[in-house]
């Protein structure tokens, strides 16, 4: 049951809607496939993706991955990879060229749960199969009639937690963002805001009492500093005690155990890195401080946050890639439905690999249409 071969399959196109935040902005997805196949014929998957910059020609990313990655894993088991500890040494300490670290965590996990017969949440030590959902936008740069539309959306649909961005120039138009979200969600609902670290410290104290002088209580205020500045999050955590500080987001899995160790947050924020993910919640569940699964490509992330037993909520985006795969995670009412089949659950579609493949670099003007997102027409 050892790893004997990879496929890579590149897939580049339009957004159905512009997303991003008070730092960032993507209107394309350029994602790649990647597929590790055991002996036995199994197959584990896992996704690479750039926000920014479009990945290079399928040809070029394979050679990166042969060059690599794939000597340090070839012929040997997934389940013994998933839990290799390596000594983060001088020139040991770095990355690939191209960000395979958290696909080739996905597809590991996929493949070792496969093998073992599994659905991955289960081999995790999962008790539960769903975690509630939170709606988010990544709304910034959204019109106010598209930003209304879509959270009227997902009130309709079942959600009753919502997230928004914040951390506009213009502190007028956060509070502007809000009412409008007000209007058209049910009273009662779950508000949570992200600044994407727009504020300083003071900064943030500041704004955040204006928000719930205007009326606006909020659950949580995710990364609304600098990723680094543990005192100003600890301080934010101690003068503004009616809602709670989320981050981590953007801390790797030693930036994560600083940041609870420096008690700079209320709630830590994790992704899709199976094993990172599990190291560091099960610290953090040590330290009584809980969890949060922001967004994962294809909520995939739902396994994790139904095995670790400090998560209470999962990030869904209506990001539209689920045309990328046969069946894809199930949202109900606004809750997230850890599948029941082998492995993650997660099958590249052939119907994708055939008319949405992309091997090579194309222009933004050769794109063409935004593939439908069938969770906004529902």
């Amino acid at each position: 049951m050892s790893l004997a071969e990879f496929r890579i399959t590149r897939f580049q196109f339009a957004r159905d809607r512009v997303i991003g935040d008070s730092q960032v902005r993507a209107d394309d997805a350029n994602v790649a496939a990647l597929e590790l196949i055991s002996t036995t014929g199994q197959v584990g998957l896992g996704f690479v993706q750039t926000l920014f910059t479009p990945l290079p020609d399928q040809s070029e990313i394979e050679r990166i991955f042969a060059a690599e990655v794939w000597p340090g894993i070839v012929d040997q088991p997934a389940l013994g990879l998933v839990h290799r500890v390596s000594r983060p040494r001088g020139g040991n300490q770095r990355g690939p060229s191209l960000p395979f670290h958290e696909a080739l965590q996905v597809a590991l996990w996929d493949l070792a749960a496969k093998e073992a017969g599994l659905p991955l949440h289960r081999l995790l030590g999962s008790q539960r199969d769903r975690v509630r959902a939170y709606a988010s936008g990544l709304d910034f740069h959204l019109p106010d009639d598209a930003f209304q539309a879509l959270f009227a959306h997902a009130a309709s649909v079942g959600y009753t937690a919502f997230k928004i961005k914040v951390g506009h120039p213009d502190f007028d138009r956060d509070l502007h963002r809000l009412a409008l979200l007000k209007a058209v969600i049910p009273a009662g609902s779950k508000v949570m805001v992200d600044a994407n670290e727009a504020w300083s410290a003071k900064e943030a104290a500041t704004k955040i009492e204006a928000i719930r002088a205007a009326g606006h209580d909020l659950l949580w205020v995710e990364d609304p500093i600098l990723r680094h500045d543990f005192p100003g999050l600890r301080m934010l955590r101690q003068s503004l005690p009616w809602m709670q500080i989320n981050s981590g987001e953007y801390l790797d899995l030693s930036g994560k155990r600083a940041l609870l160790m420096a008690e700079g947050t209320d709630i830590l924020n994790v992704h899709a890195q199976v094993s990172d993910v599990m190291r560091i919640g099960w610290l953090a569940a040590d330290l009584g401080v809980p969890v949060s699964l922001g967004n994962t490509f294809l909520e995939m992330g739902v396994h994790m946050a139904v095995a670790l037993p400090e998560v209470e909520w999962l990030e869904y985006s209506f990001q539209n890639f689920d045309h990328l795969v046969d069946q894809p995670i199930e949202i109900t009412n606004g809750w997230a439905i850890a599948p029941d089949r082998p492995g993650h659950g997660l099958v590249l579609s052939e119907i994708a690999r055939r008319d949405w493949a992309r091997p090579h670099l194309l222009n933004r003007a050769d794109l063409g249409a935004a593939p439908a997102n069938p969770r906004l027409s529902r």
